[in-house]
């Protein structure tokens, strides 16, 4: 998916490819500005307006998706089998209606059942996300943070969806109310099998319920693998460097930050996106762009110094 400008044409999702299956998380990390949002609008069809260019397949349990019309998309797949939690909860609830009838209207429009069996529905939702019955009356100025937050995720699953991606859900939240977050979409992903898009900037946040990470860099991945792989043999130099950057809760090695800034997307350099910011660059990177080697049956990494690897 390719951005119109003023300077030209931004290259914020470029070749992006994965698998993912019931049930599984799937972690999105990388610098902001690396394509992580995009990719979830696009996944979504919310695209902006100044997208100008988008491509590629997009399939659901076997369906081609990107066949449908836009209607088509809006009636029977967006929030029905794919839904979304934005970053800024405040900034997407409405201020001015209670947050139980914003949840409910998602039920009104698709749903034959009278004014009584959608409240009791709004209700189970918000005990589902740990809010007690009362938080239904309240308007959005009057939650807090993580309050918000909860209302959001039981908006996502009021149509009992199979993917729900979630955009920095806990970015705006201190670190209590992170935990209780994650907690919580650990137990929907344990008791309502639902598959998650986790898009985060926190490689750490992501290890806690993630079974597959994504490291995307300039627009594309530049690893994916098993969270287990990813965390414990980065073979990427860019995901070496992210992890390095996370303080250790036994290292006596401090953190050190990711050298340089993110390329260009409007003209980006020939060759190797990262070879600029690499410490192990080769004549190599300059010129050509490393194809994906793969390092296990599920890991792989585009990496000129991975040739060869098995």
């Amino acid at each position: 998916m390719y951005y119109a400008s003023p300077t030209g044409s931004v290259r914020a999702v470029d070749g992006v490819s994965f698998t993912l299956e019931k049930g599984e998380a799937l972690g999105i990390v990388g610098e902001s500005g690396s394509g992580k949002t995009s990719l979830s609008l696009a996944l979504m069809r919310l695209t902006p307006r100044n997208a100008t260019t988008i491509q590629g397949t997009v399939s659901l349990e076997g369906k081609n998706l990107t066949a449908l019309s836009d209607e088509e998309f809006r009636i029977n797949v967006r929030w029905k089998r794919m839904s979304m939690v934005f970053q800024a909860a405040m900034n997407s609830l409405n201020p001015v209606i209670r947050v139980g009838h914003q949840v409910r209207e998602t039920l009104e429009l698709s749903s034959g059942s009278n004014k009584a069996q959608l409240d009791n529905k709004v209700l189970e939702l918000f005990d589902l996300v740990g809010l007690s019955s009362e938080i239904a009356t309240r308007f959005p100025h009057e939650l807090s943070g993580g309050m918000r937050q909860r209302v959001m995720i039981a908006m996502a699953l009021v149509m009992n969806p199979d993917l729900v991606i979630l955009d920095e859900p806990t970015s705006a939240l201190d670190v209590s109310i992170q935990a209780q977050i994650m907690n919580l979409l650990k137990d929907l992903k344990r008791d309502l099998g639902t598959a998650f898009i986790f898009v985060t900037h926190d490689i750490a946040l992501a290890s806690d319920i993630c079974d597959k990470i994504a490291v995307m860099y300039a627009g594309k991945i530049a690893e994916i693998g098993p969270a287990a792989d990813v965390l414990t043999n980065p073979r990427h130099p860019y995901t070496n460097q992210l992890l390095g950057s996370i303080p250790g809760l036994y290292s006596q090695t401090p953190p050190v930050f990711v050298a340089g800034t993110p390329p260009d997307l409007v003209n980006p350099i020939t060759g190797c996106q990262f070879r600029l910011r690499c410490q192990f660059a080769m004549d190599r990177c300059n010129d050509e762009i490393p194809p994906y080697f793969k390092l296990s049956e599920y890991h792989k990494a585009n990496c000129w110094m991975l040739e060869g690897a098995s």
